[in-house]
């Protein structure tokens, strides 16, 4: 039996007819540029949040970016976020012209706010929460934090859409929410994609004209900036499949849950939620002293698998000005030697997930 680690093209299948049909709607009123699609988008968006705005962008890096360029950061400020995450939300404060510090991460792979205290320094000007694998970063304590310090809390969820710490859904609770909408995402646009969150006024009416060369009307341009719309073709595509979301999300929790329920008894550490917690399984991660040996297992056994990630951040050659050295942030470190993401995309057929499970339970034992 082969298992793809993921497979694109399966998602499509039952709304294809829905797609096509949007695309050709498109096609006949000629609307590619911030039309009906997108305002009807952003708005869904927005009530998904529970937030007061929301805002499509070209990308998930481009909300980080575009995050702080409003909230007037730059060089001489420093923006504390993980060692452990895609590099994006390092390379962003980079960009932006700010300093990227790091933070070790607790055993659930998000920021470890004891740790986000001690990087704490007079140029500080925010935190960027990650809310990893799909999994909350403790928020709580995150947002005393920013209060305590008067810094800013911009939260990453690139890899969550529709998870929920307590009562709130995530991108609700920083003063912005940034969003990737790549194809691996949760809610995956058929190419790339962006949303940011705020309920901050005077933030969404400034991030409208700084996603659109700074325009206040189609002749009167307030200051540079840059282009960064959502494509309205991809707005059309993500209605139709935010119909589809909680279905989906659902089932990438009941596909983790059979795996909990079928590895708990092995040698290897498997995420779980909190009894606070709502995580959307963007990725299953186990950890395991032995992953380079499974890993092999299981693809002879036709089941692949990834990791996220083999590098950390302060370990790539582009962070190397930074300063950091290997031993900086030891748990980050120790989960790169670690970590393995299993299949847990929702077309996964009960089968298929058994069949992993069999195949890490024949390898174990």
């Amino acid at each position: 039996m082969k298992v793809p680690y993921i497979h694109l093209g399966l998602q499509h299948q039952h709304i294809k007819k829905d797609i096509l049909k949007s695309i050709e709607t498109l096609l006949d009123n000629g609307q590619f540029i911030l039309g009906e699609e997108t305002k009807k988008f952003e708005s869904r968006f927005a009530t998904l949040c529970g937030t007061k705005h929301a805002l499509g962008v070209a990308n998930g890096t481009d909300a980080l970016f575009l995050s702080m360029l409003a909230l007037g950061i730059g060089k001489g400020d420093e923006v504390i976020t993980a060692p452990n995450s895609f590099l994006a939300s390092a390379s962003s404060v980079a960009l932006i012209g700010a300093t990227p510090v790091f933070a070790d991460v607790r055993d659930d792979f998000n920021l470890d706010p004891v740790k986000v205290e001690k990087a704490i320094t007079a140029q500080t000007k925010a935190i960027i929460a990650v809310h990893l694998t799909g999994r909350p970063a403790p928020m709580d304590e995150l947002c005393a934090l920013a209060k305590k310090h008067n810094l800013f809390l911009i939260e990453d969820a690139a890899q969550a859409i529709g998870a929920k710490y307590k009562d709130k859904v995530v991108g609700s609770m920083g003063i912005t929410g940034c969003f990737s909408l790549h194809p691996l995402k949760n809610l995956a646009a058929c190419g790339d994609g962006g949303v940011i969150t705020t309920n901050d006024d005077k933030i969404y009416q400034h991030l409208s004209k700084a996603r659109n060369h700074g325009l206040k009307s189609r002749d009167e341009c307030e200051f540079w900036s840059y282009n960064s719309r959502i494509d309205n073709l991809q707005s059309a595509i993500l209605n139709i499949k935010l119909n589809e979301l909680d279905k989906w999300n659902n089932r990438r929790r009941e596909i983790a849950s059979i795996y909990q329920d079928k590895l708990k008894d092995l040698d290897l550490i498997l995420p779980a939620d909190k009894s606070h917690e709502k995580a959307v399984y963007h990725t299953f991660i186990i950890q395991t002293s032995k992953r380079n040996q499974l890993q092999k297992f299981l693809l002879e056994h036709e089941i692949e698998t990834k990791i996220h990630y083999p590098i950390a951040i302060h370990l790539q050659e582009a962070a190397k000005y930074l300063g950091y050295k290997k031993g900086d942030f030891p748990i980050t470190e120790k989960q790169t030697d670690f970590i393995l993401s299993l299949p847990v995309y929702p077309e996964l057929n009960s089968e298929q997930v058994n069949y992993v499970s069999k195949k890490i339970i024949e390898f174990f034992k």
